[in-house]
């Protein structure tokens, strides 16, 4: 089997893209350089490597296989060239990628006592969505990934190898409300009240449910703004311009002029704080920065699996 190194930077990047598009665009080349490189792939292996799909494009049994190998000789030519260059790192990295919800809290607090405990890590991180940051994990592009999970905590997906998960911490969603008028004072609302609010909202697909709207709000919400920063969104709140979803880590984080209130009437709506990983025995830099989250969680219980546990 005759594959260059370029050709297997090319099968990381479309397993961390998802597309041909997307990982051309990252890459620098166009598309049909792309497609060229991995049908030589494919020639190469004699094996089909991408599954190609309404949504994207996978990584067949093979490619994640040939992509597993790709990791290894792509870092030890990494580390060749550094030691050829003579610039081999004085720190250890770890690259680590973020849900947006678990940013503005987690990941200022975990870096602080990263820095105190192990100065000698370097953190690089990275923001994206769920299936984001799993296509970046096998793609070997991120080293550790913090993701959320919803009740009945199922595995994140079906591919191989499956991630290593651990259970940093359950957290409880509640509203986020302007602190006048009507909520002001207040620590609870009844779902009743909500059904004719104006929500604001973060776009979202059937395969990245993203809050806004309170799940399993019954009858049609009213989203009056559409929003995926979360600065945005609780600013729109804060002026009065309408409600929204949000865990209830955020509360350190609140600008003023807003409140969180539990909802009465539903039942309890939890989410869950995830640490993810590769298999296998991690490097000691990836073992400290996953406890530096897990200290950002005092109260939780660390727990480590295969997949997240039901709640």
């Amino acid at each position: 089997m005759d594959i260059s190194s370029a050709g297997l930077r090319v099968l990381r990047q479309i397993a961390e893209s998802g597309s041909f598009t997307a990982a051309a665009a990252r890459l620098g080349y166009t598309q049909s350089a792309v497609s060229r490189q991995a049908a030589a792939l494919e020639r190469s292996a004699d094996a089909t490597l991408f599954e190609r799909r309404p949504d994207g494009v996978r990584l067949t049994r093979s490619g994640l296989i040939l992509l597993r190998h790709a990791h290894t000789v792509l870092a030890s030519l990494a580390a060749a060239e550094r030691e050829l260059t003579d610039t081999v790192p004085r720190t250890e990295l770890v690259r680590l990628g973020v849900v947006a919800s678990a940013g503005a809290v987690i990941l200022p607090a975990a870096l602080a006592h990263l820095a105190a405990a192990d100065p000698q890590i370097t953190v690089t991180t990275s923001e994206g969505n769920t299936p984001t940051l799993m296509r970046a994990l096998r793609a070997g592009a991120l080293d550790l990934a913090v993701l959320t999970s919803r009740p009945p905590h199922r595995p994140f997906d079906g591919d191989s190898p499956r991630l290593h998960v651990q259970t940093v911490a359950d957290t409880e969603l509640v509203v986020a409300v302007p602190a006048t008028a009507e909520f002001a004072g207040r620590t609870t609302v009844h779902v009743d009240e909500l059904v004719d609010a104006a929500w604001i909202a973060t776009p979202s697909s059937d395969s990245e449910p993203l809050l806004g709207v309170w799940p399993g709000l019954p009858g049609r919400p009213r989203v009056i703004h559409s929003a995926r920063d979360w600065l945005t969104k609780l600013q729109l709140v804060a002026g009065g311009f309408g409600v929204t979803t949000v865990p209830s880590r955020l509360s350190p984080v609140l600008p003023r002029g807003v409140s969180l209130l539990r909802v009465d009437g539903a039942p309890p709506e939890i989410r869950r704080v995830l640490v993810a990983r590769l298999p296998g025995h991690p490097a000691p830099a990836i073992t400290a920065v996953t406890r530096a989250i897990a200290s950002t969680m005092p109260d939780s219980t660390f727990r480590s699996s295969g997949r997240p546990r039901p709640g």
